[in-house]
């Protein structure tokens, strides 16, 4: 498998977390998208690599792309500081955990896309749901869920928080 695709929602409020990633070979798609992520920033999209502190990045290394036009510094602030600490600590985390195997972490790239609402208040929540959204975007990617059965169970009782409806 060269490209391995998780998604997860944890939280309320405005401090929701919602994450969808791709992990995969540097040599495959998902180098090439962690690349152009890199090397293809607008304004109001600064991707930013995943950084446990300075100088110590995760492996997979990991490009946190926004999926909203950050309008300012306060939403700067938050997808650099809290945001980017807790997708790098899920990461982290997934690779000493064993989720993703730390002979391959070397070899992958992931690439996070994360939401910060525009009025998101609390860095704590916003730090605690988006650990915990990585942490389960990466699991379910690794582990291939839900499965197609998965999906065709429970796709007629889904109700989808954000429909509108």
């Amino acid at each position: 498998m060269s490209m391995y695709i998780g998604e997860a929602l944890a939280g309320d409020g405005n401090e929701i977390a919602h994450i969808d990633l791709l992990v995969g070979s540097k040599d495959g798609p998902v180098g090439v998208a962690f690349a152009n992520a890199l090397a293809r920033q607008s304004e109001g999209h600064s991707n930013l690599l995943a950084v446990l502190t300075p100088n110590l990045a995760v492996k997979p290394a990991t490009v946190m792309v926004t999926k909203v036009t950050i309008k300012g510094m306060k939403q700067a602030v938050q997808m650099f500081g809290p945001a980017q600490a807790a997708v790098a600590k899920a990461v982290a985390d997934s690779v000493a955990d064993g989720v993703i195997a730390q002979d391959a972490a070397e070899d992958l790239v992931c690439v996070c896309g994360v939401f910060i609402h525009p009025e998101a208040e609390d860095d704590k929540k916003i730090y605690d749901y988006n650990y915990e959204a990585t942490k389960m975007a990466i699991k379910n990617a690794m582990e291939g869920k839900p499965t197609a059965a998965e999906m065709i169970a429970g796709k007629d009782e889904a109700a989808h928080p954000f429909r509108g409806f």
